[in-house]
């Protein structure tokens, strides 16, 4: 028999979920209402001299050939950062899962990465990666390899890509290796006495069991990159150079911002909002149906 939740005061429910309304409406609604308000105006940086000027800010934004070349730089960016992300923790994941000497000190190694913001792991891999007194580039520059994102722009791409999979990798190690705890031991124990082999054990058994853990892990992973790298791209390259990684969400800030076209800007912002909305729901609407619960 299901057991239901009852309330004695007709009110209670409401009180309970009113702070996580509040703080929806407060920082999604609102500036989200913001932002749509802005992308159909202009006006200068104080607020002042405001003219409704319906879409033309959107007419001029895609006759603009400089932000299809910043979509085209997010989709190759996101798309590492998602799905190379992904592969690297599933793979530390399943080492970790095994049983082995010292793996409580590789576990908690493997998460300190998470308690790094992104903006500082911009800051430490600028160091690192300095063409003038990095240890990195000293060290690839000892084998012939010549690395210096501050010019070139694949590198600097590459680069940024490195640091946002390293600041996201924790994270989706510590959900891959809860969803392969969970597993039990005896599907994994019945495969190896019918004679399959490790490999064989986790495409059949591990990986469509992993399924839920690695569609969340996905749809949070494409949002990341979308948003959450904001802090990478601004303190390690600032979209540069040759706006080589000037991604959306930094084109949104740099034309804002320091370009002070807020209308534009408001405008990118809104497109930007719905590219996810539409990239979540595909995500739900087909590679969902591939999901073993």
């Amino acid at each position: 028999m299901e057991k239901r939740v009852t309330f004695n005061e007709r009110w209670l429910p409401y009180l309970l979920v009113a702070p996580q309304i509040v703080i929806t409406v407060v920082f999604f609604f609102w500036p989200t209402g913001q932002a749509i308000f802005q992308s159909v105006i202009t006006e200068d940086a104080f607020g002042g001299n405001t003219k409704f000027v319906w879409f033309d800010n959107f007419t001029h934004l895609l006759n603009d050939s400089s932000y299809y070349e910043s979509v085209r730089i997010t989709v190759v960016f996101s798309f590492l950062v998602a799905t190379v992300g992904l592969a690297i923790s599933l793979l530390l994941a399943v080492m970790a899962d095994r049983i082995i000497r010292g793996a409580s000190a590789y576990k908690s190694i493997l998460v300190w990465p998470y308690a790094v913001a992104p903006a500082v792991a911009g800051v430490l891999f600028g160091f690192l990666f300095n063409p003038s007194v990095g240890t990195v580039s000293w060290m690839l520059k000892g084998v012939g390899i010549d690395f210096n994102y501050v010019t070139n722009g694949n590198q600097a791409l590459i680069l940024v890509v490195i640091v946002a999979i390293w600041s996201q990798v924790s994270y989706n190690f510590l959900f891959f290796l809860a969803g392969l705890q969970s597993i039990p031991k005896s599907l994994i124990e019945a495969a190896a006495i019918d004679g399959a082999g490790p490999g064989r054990r986790f495409w059949d058994i591990a990986f469509p069991l992993l399924s839920p853990t690695g569609f969340f892990l996905l749809v949070i992973n494409v949002n990341y990159a979308f948003f959450g790298t904001f802090g990478v791209i601004a303190s390690l390259t600032q979209g540069g150079p040759g706006q080589a990684t000037n991604i959306l969400v930094y084109k949104v800030y740099n034309d804002g911002f320091r370009g002070q076209d807020l209308g534009g800007s408001s405008a990118q912002s809104v497109i930007l909002m719905v590219i996810v909305i539409l990239l979540t729901i595909i995500q739900f609407k087909y590679i969902e149906r591939r999901v073993h619960y």
